[in-house]
């Protein structure tokens, strides 16, 4: 029996022995506990590792990117906000910045940093807690893992054997390269920022490959915690962590001493800008973009490789369009700059009166925007009666508003900024080439935030006179000229008489060019008798109007609705030769890696003929160099070649102004949700000063930027063949009322 060893005993060298037996023992024991955790590991008792499988395609969210005509991206669709790049467009400055600061070693080590881990024991021992997980450890954790950060002592020390079997893995199966941009890819910067690509761009208005090193140890700062170092809400803690990251930089050799104190100089000079939905360029093309896109993906049966759907907020698509950044950025700010004014001229015509005797079904209107409205959802959700929600709308609370001045909160009662809303004007407008087809600027209505109704696409609204010219094409169409001198008198058709007022109706004897340049509704009633309602709806419906268009006399004035997308449609036909062409914004659809799962064609079909089509710009042109639209140039001074065409429904509840030239139609809206709130005066309401001035100011803005190529002075091609319609109206002596016989007798 072997006797206890005490203090003043000498060790024997059998002593000596027994005891470095006892010690290889431990050593060897902990050796196969070691192995043996290493091996249940990998054999996935402690939860499945990641196949080789998992470790070539790694999973994660990405960002679908929606990219303009002129290649930028403008717009993403996300559950989280990642856009993954490659090794060479992220800045050599946040790979060191990273490095320096999370993982020294990296290059040296094989996925796990030994040396760091023992030293790393020994601070925590002494009270300095500190991380030991390397680079390629924490990707494990993020990225491969599919866990959570355990709780408690064992787990942890699990879960940190998972990481660093599945890191050695991982180190296995890709370069340093691709496992640091792989790391940069996926994790969170804060602020809906996931990925390097997308902190650039938040935080500094960049892209990752143009990061300096003063903001990438920003970036680089915010792992540690995006919301303690956040230099949004935290500039003076992240610019003292930033000082810290260029300071280990420095320590690494990737900065001189001088280079990091210079940094460490400098201001933070963020340029940060918030990522939501509702902001940047085109938020309503985006939503209506998003519909198409998933609607074209099911029709073709476009899946992944496993045969699922594809995800437009985690499958990194991309998207490309027509749009143009700069011109959609002239029509946003067209619209803002005038329904500014619009609106306040709006306000003080109402201001004062009393809505409910002022307004037609007043208390059922209000009652059913009361039923329609998200409040009134929510309260019925909660099990409140509809006393109770009554009381509610009455009650005066916390409300936020849209004005053009900013979203302001305030109080008032729910019922009152429910009339506030109704008492706003609304306003779409789309931009169009009539060749291509390709959609240059959509903006769907004055606010994404606070109102989601996109009116370009989704709104359909009735037109007014911007459809007089699809009767007057029908004419033509038939043989009847432009030159045509009708009496401006009251014409009755199936017991329909248009009205107009005296002040509106230019007496005598006029032409049909001179009709439709000044907007006359009793000779296009006239022209209407003559080619019959029929023939009008189907050109109407050749020109694109997907919407219900009934073969009445009253289609003549406009009394069908349509939205802004098909009426801009139609009117490109008269200036490319009477071929419509399906308004297009979708392009293709790029998978993440590039490969194109869709690509789309506009339809295109002969809706008039070439010589009816050129007659038709000539008179549009007319109604801008002398009639309803020549404000253009009194006025804005637009001075260019263009035509157009004004449109104004009852109580001037619409405004339309839809305008053409030889590379862009345009087409403008303006009116209220709804249609019994309306502008009183005529001269305020009507289409050539509610909508033709934000035409105004986009085309001004458009020729004046020579780079896009449009050129104020070009004119709408001819015919492909000779011209045979008359359209010089002095070469007409005096001619019989509709016969066509002056016509017949100089060979028209």
């Amino acid at each position: 029996m072997n006797k206890p060893f005490r203090k003043n005993d000498k060790l024997t060298p059998q002593d000596i022995s027994r005891y470095n037996g006892y010690i290889w023992k431990f050593v060897a024991t902990c050796f196969v506990i070691v192995l043996l955790l290493i091996g249940s590991t990998t054999l996935g008792l402690f939860g499945a590792l990641p196949s080789l499988r998992d470790l070539e395609n790694p999973k994660s969210n990405q960002a679908s990117e929606i990219y303009s005509a002129d290649n930028k991206v403008f717009g993403k669709y996300y559950k989280e906000n990642r856009t993954e790049v490659t090794y060479n467009k992220i800045s050599i400055h946040a790979f060191n910045a990273l490095v320096a600061t999370e993982d020294n070693h990296f290059y040296e080590h094989s996925g796990i940093d030994f040396w760091r881990t023992f030293s790393i024991i020994l601070y925590n021992m002494v009270g300095k807690k500190q991380g030991a997980s390397t680079i390629t450890q924490q990707l494990a954790l993020n990225q491969f893992s599919g866990e959570k950060r355990a709780s408690g002592v064992l787990a942890r020390g699990f879960q940190k054997l998972k990481e660093q079997v599945i890191a050695v893995r991982i180190e296995k199966h890709y370069t340093k390269q691709e496992i640091i941009t792989m790391y940069l890819n996926t994790v969170d910067f804060g602020r809906e920022s996931f990925g390097i690509s997308s902190a650039a761009n938040t935080y500094f208005n960049t892209t990752a490959d143009k990061l300096t090193p003063d903001q990438a140890a920003v970036l680089i700062g915010l792992l540690k915690g995006p919301s303690q170092y956040s230099p949004v809400s935290h500039p003076e803690t992240a610019l003292s962590r930033r000082n810290f990251v260029l300071g280990r930089m420095a320590n690494e050799g990737f900065l001189t001493d001088g280079q990091a104190k210079e940094f460490q100089q400098k201001p933070l000079g963020l340029e940060y800008h918030r990522t939501d939905h509702n902001q940047g360029l085109a938020p309503y093309f985006r939503d209506e973009l998003k519909i198409f896109v998933k609607k074209k993906l099911a029709e073709n049966n476009i899946v992944k490789n496993d045969g699922t759907p594809y995800d437009l907020d985690r499958d990194g698509l991309k998207i490309y369009t027509t749009i143009d950044a700069t011109m959609q950025q002239y029509a946003e700010e067209a619209q803002r700059s005038y329904m500014k004014e619009l609106q306040n001229v709006f306000n003080k015509q109402w201001k004062g009166k009393n809505l409910a005797k002022t307004i037609t079904n007043y208390q059922s209107l209000l009652d059913r925007s009361i039923a329609r409205s998200d409040r009134h959802k929510g309260l019925l959700a909660q099990g409140k009666s509809e006393d109770e929600i009554v009381n509610d709308f009455n009650t005066v609370d916390t409300i936020s508003l849209f004005t053009w001045h900013g979203t302001i909160d305030t109080l008032m009662k729910p019922i009152d900024s429910l009339l506030y809303s109704k008492m706003l004007l609304w306003n779409s407008f789309m931009s169009m080439d009539p060749t291509t087809g390709y959609i240059k600027a959509w903006v769907g209505n004055i606010d994404h935030a606070y109102i989601k109704q996109d009116q370009v696409f989704e709104g359909k609204r009735q037109v007014g006179s911007t459809a007089k010219p699809f009767t007057y094409a029908t004419a033509i169409d038939q043989g009847i000229s432009p030159c045509t001198t009708v009496d401006n008198v009251p014409v009755t058709i199936d017991g329909w008489t248009p009205k107009s007022s005296l002040k509106e109706t230019r007496p005598g004897r006029i032409s049909l060019k001179e009709a439709l340049a000044y907007s006359q509704n009793y000779v296009t009633a006239w022209v209407m008798s003559q080619v019959g309602p029929g023939p009008v709806a189907e050109l109407i419906k050749k020109m694109g109007i997907t919407s219900d268009v009934p073969a009445y006399p009253s289609i003549a004035l406009g009394s069908f609705d349509a939205s802004v997308y098909d009426m801009t449609g139609a009117y490109s036909a008269f200036v490319n030769h009477g071929v419509w062409t399906e308004p297009t914004y979708l392009l293709r659809i790029e998978d993440k890696n590039g490969s194109v799962l869709y690509t789309h064609t506009p339809k295109k079909q002969q809706a008039v003929n070439d010589q009816t089509a050129y007659a038709m710009t000539d008179m549009l042109k007319g109604v801008v160099t002398a009639g309803t639209g020549s404000r253009l140039n009194y006025k804005y001074k637009l001075n260019a070649i263009v035509g157009g065409k004004t449109g104004t429904t009852n109580d001037n509840s619409d405004g339309w102004f839809i305008g053409i030239t030889p590379k862009l139609v345009t087409g403008v809206w303006t009116g209220c949700e709804n249609r019994n709130f309306s502008i009183h005066s005529t001269q305020i309401g009507q289409g050539a000063n509610s909508a033709l001035p934000i035409f105004a100011e986009y085309m001004k803005k458009v020729y004046a930027n020579t780079a896009l190529g449009y050129d104020k002075n070009m004119d709408f091609e001819l015919p492909r063949t000779e011209l045979t319609i008359q359209l010089d109206c002095n070469a007409y002596g005096q001619q019989s009322q509709g016969t066509g016989e002056v016509e017949k007798k100089l060979g028209f």
